[in-house]
């Protein structure tokens, strides 16, 4: 679990403008000798699979790797993967304990159709902050997965593995090297047990459930300052009406529709969510995922999101919500310029939200909205 061995608003539909933009353009673009190619390969959106379900999890973890030292620390909690996308994206939440402390984290796991790889996303709930993915894919049963990081102020490879696959059991890896490959360190292993099903919990009766007075929610000693709770309103399941304006900072005022639905769901008790957005207008379908994640020493959110057509993780929108307004702004590149991109919520009641996105090409100065949402909270099924 790479840095981690130390220590989800979706934009909500808002933040979505370059996956969606090049959605038709790469279609328009994929020629037959690009097709049969791809037909060729094979194909790794269900790769994963195996891991659906909860699971025991024992952890060992090299206390101080790349340092010759030889102290191990064991853990022991449990983990759970759901599937999302019908498997071709999964959550990954652990939690875990041992005399060295508790271990929590939640990984979003992401396959790439066109380059038929998988992206492993992580991250502490120590920090809230999404590491940079490791990229990789199955073959003859063991999955690798690599990427370049700084550890210790250097550079160095990291490589996850998953090995010993069974329908009951499982073994990941993780490894640093240091001299480009030529040799690894193993300083984190975790051995997975599927756990038995819950077994079926009696029916209450109604008075035993209120003989008890509740405890109140304490979100962790919230104090006034204290961002945590701030999209505990988002939790549930929206309709949501999206306006899109087609091809922003060009002065075009052509916007297209899509209609769908939003599914928000707590990951660590409501420091993060998962966001899940299937909508369908003129320009077609759209399936959209985000991570959002609470960062609790900086008390700020960080919107991370990616399409099921592109299986990538998008530059995170970072900021936080403050007298029922949200703001969240990143620096990415957009037709070739490096612009300001900006999401902010607002107003937000108990059954309805509104969003828009805005670019901005001079700093800041001027913004041109490009994408409104507007959110309606389902009930009774409808």
């Amino acid at each position: 679990m790479k840095r981690r061995a130390h220590g989800l608003l979706f934009c909500t539909l808002g933040c979505l403008w370059h996956p969606l933009a090049a959605l038709p353009q790469a279609a328009a673009g994929a020629g037959k000798v690009g097709a049969q190619h791809a037909a060729a390969q094979r194909d790794g959106q269900h790769d994963f699979d195996f891991n659906i379900g909860t699971w025991k999890t024992h952890v060992t973890r090299l206390v101080h790797p790349l340092s010759g030292a030889a102290v191990w620390a064991q853990y022991d909690g449990t983990s759970a993967v759901r599937p999302v996308w019908k498997g071709r994206a999964s959550l990954f939440e652990l939690e875990v304990d041992g005399p060295a402390g508790h271990i929590e984290g939640v990984g979003l796991r992401l396959y790439n159709p066109r380059s038929r790889q998988w992206s492993l996303n992580w991250a502490n709930g120590s920090d809230g902050t999404l590491n940079p993915p490791m990229i990789g894919a199955f073959k003859d049963g063991r999955g690798e997965f690599f990427d370049q990081e700084q550890f210790n102020g250097r550079a160095i490879l990291a490589r996850n593995s998953f090995s010993d696959i069974t329908p009951s059991s499982s073994r990941f890896e993780q490894a640093f090297s240091d001299d480009g490959g030529k040799t690894w360190e193993t300083n984190w292993i975790m051995t997975f047990t599927r756990a038995p099903a819950p077994a079926k919990q009696p029916q209450r009766v109604k008075a035993q459930r209120t003989a008890v007075p509740s405890a109140p929610v304490l979100h962790h000693a919230a104090t006034a300052r204290d961002r945590q709770p701030d999209f505990d309103f988002d939790i549930g399941a929206w309709k949501v009406h999206v306006s899109r304006l087609e091809r922003p900072l060009t002065g075009s005022v052509k916007w297209t529709a899509l209609d769908g639905t939003v599914v928000v769901r707590k990951v660590w008790d409501g420091r993060a969510n998962l966001a899940e957005v299937e909508a369908d207008g003129p320009t077609g379908h759209l399936e959209i995922l985000s991570l959002r994640l609470y960062d609790p020493r900086a008390r700020q959110w960080s919107l991370n999101f990616a399409t099921s057509s592109g299986g990538v993780m998008a530059v995170p929108m970072v900021g936080e919500l403050k007298n029922g307004r949200g703001e969240f702004v990143d620096q990415e590149q957009f037709n070739g310029r490096t612009i300001l991109v900006r999401f902010v919520i607002s107003p937000v009641t108990a059954d309805s939200v509104r969003s828009e996105q805005a670019f901005s090409d001079d700093g800041g100065k001027t913004w041109e909205v490009n994408w409104i949402n507007t959110y309606t909270r389902m009930k009774d099924g409808t």
